[in-house]
Formats: structure tokens, sequence, C-alpha cells
């Protein structure tokens, strides 16, 4: 909040976007800290924090919104510049009325209560990071639960799974009708088929093992499924494993002609969440910002 302040001595009124860009120079980010964006991919991490330290001090009446997007320091923000405070936290703003006030609203800001950087710690979050950090964590829980569960079960559900999350990834035009579970005693090495076209003529086979995770998939079992898919008349194969690949088997690959996709156990669980396969939707969050061309007219 510090250099977000300072960017407005003197006075005058200052765009958002000149804000930002004094506050970059005063800071010295680099070029890569510049293009760091926030979990979503939605906006800049630079962007966010000036735009929340722009709020709180607003709220605070140290800084005024003299228009859209243009902003100009107060007496108070003057004053406190005056101080040469060694920095600006949310412990500041409490000895202002018009910031308490605020808060005691129901307008408190989402914890962690300080949403900038810490010179004791590494850095905080501003709300929406908190919310798509938790958000990130919550799903890498959710993926490794996932892939215990699977590897917990039986091969023959395994097989089922894979079936399942090709028909939910869109292969045989998401039509489950076009995923058949084929895996069985003799079976060749094809424990699944997805038929891509109603008449059947072009099929994807599948493979599933369900080893634990210190035990890798190698070449020669990829080198047994492209037999098998050979045999079978076609080209296409999905190699999928509880656990993981060695550098030979996905080396194989490379020389081999089949078009033949691995997916590992990481990748399964991540795309079972991803397409909502073993996994239900429990609770969702819609964040709503201020719609910046709807009020243009207060430039007028």
């Amino acid at each position: 909040m510090l250099p977000t302040l300072k960017a407005l001595s003197g006075g005058a009124e200052t765009k958002i976007s000149d804000v930002r860009q004094r506050v970059i120079d005063a800071v010295g980010l680099t070029s890569e800290e510049l293009r760091e964006l926030l979990p979503s991919g939605r906006q800049t991490v630079v962007a966010n924090r000036v735009s929340w330290a722009m709020m709180y001090m607003e709220k605070a009446g140290l800084v005024t919104r003299v228009t859209r997007g243009v902003y100009q320091l107060t007496e108070d923000g003057n004053s406190l510049l005056a101080k040469s405070p060694p920095r600006i936290d949310l412990n500041v703003l409490q000895e202002y009325s018009a910031f308490v006030e605020w808060k005691s609203k129901d307008h408190k800001p989402p914890k962690p209560e300080v949403p900038f950087p810490s010179p004791q710690g590494p850095l905080n979050d501003t709300p929406e990071e908190a919310l798509e950090r938790a958000a990130r964590q919550l799903g890498e829980v959710l993926e490794s639960e996932v892939l215990d569960r699977v590897r917990d079960s039986d091969p023959a559900f395994l097989e089922r799974v894979v079936v399942d999350l090709l028909i939910a990834m869109g292969y045989g035009g998401g039509d489950e009708a076009k995923g058949q579970v084929t895996g069985k005693s003799g079976d060749g090495g094809i424990d699944g088929i997805i038929r891509e076209d109603s008449l059947g003529l072009d099929e994807v086979y599948v493979q599933a093992k369900k080893y634990a995770a210190d035990n890798s998939v190698g070449e020669g079992d990829l080198r047994n499924f492209a037999g098998a898919i050979d045999a079978a008349g076609t080209s296409k194969g999905v190699f999928v494993t509880t656990s993981s690949f060695t550098k030979g088997a996905r080396n194989y690959l490379t020389k081999s002609p089949k078009r033949i996709v691995l997916i590992d156990g990481k990748e399964l669980a991540h795309l079972l969440v991803r397409h909502n396969v073993g996994v239900r939707t429990k609770m969702g969050l819609e964040i709503k910002r201020i719609d910046e061309d709807y009020f243009q007219s207060e430039d007028n």
C-alpha cells in the first residue's frame, strides 16, 4: 500500500495505469514478475495488488476516486505520507474511522487480513489470490484422493473408469454406447474400445494397468500393446496406468508408427476431476466485479 500511496504524492489527479507504473518503478519489479498472473490467468498479480491497495486506502479516506480510473491523494493521505511510515497495512488503516466503519458494515476483507508483501515472511494473498490458491489446493488434494481410490479398486474397475473418462472427454461423440470394456483373460492386451463413428470404422483401443506408485510401465508393455492394436487392425491406442512410464517406454513411442497416448496416474487423476468422472461439485462461488464500461458515463 505504501508505494501505491506514494505514487499519488503531489496531489495531482492520476490515472490508475500511471499509479501502477509508478509502483512498478518504485518496487523494481522484473519483467518476469510483471508477467506473473493470478492462478485464474485473468489478471496480472501487480494489477490485482495495486487495485486492492487503492480500494482499501479509499475506504480509509487516504485517497479519493475523482472519476472512473482516476484517483487523487486526500489531506489524510498527504498527512500520513508526511510521517514517513515504514509501511502501510491494515493495522495502520484501523486508525481511520472511515475504514473501521466500513469494516463494521459486513465489508470485512477476506482473510488473510494483510494481502500485501510482509517483510517478515512470504507474500500473502489478495482475496482473489486466496480463493484461487485455495481452489487449486483443494483440487490437488481431491486428485490425490481420486488416484488413491482408483489404486485401491480392482483392475476391472479401472478399465471401466478409463472408458468412462474417454467418453466424458468427447471420444465416441460422448455417447456411452460407443464405449466398451473388453478386458478379460486372453484379451490380447485390449481392455476397452471406443468406437469413434456409428459404423465402428474408426476405433480407439485402450489398455489400463493398475500398478502401485513405485511400479512403472516399461517398454515391453508398450511393445505388447502396440502389437495388440496392430493385430486388431487399427493404429490408435490409449495406455493408462495408475503409476508412471519409464523413459524407455516413452522413447519407444517416438519410434513407433502407432498413435499411442500415454496417461500416467497423476494425469489420470487430473483428467477425472476435470471431466467430473467420479467426482461432483460440492459448492460453487461466483465472484463479481465492477463493470467499468457500464459506469463510463461518469467521465462525461
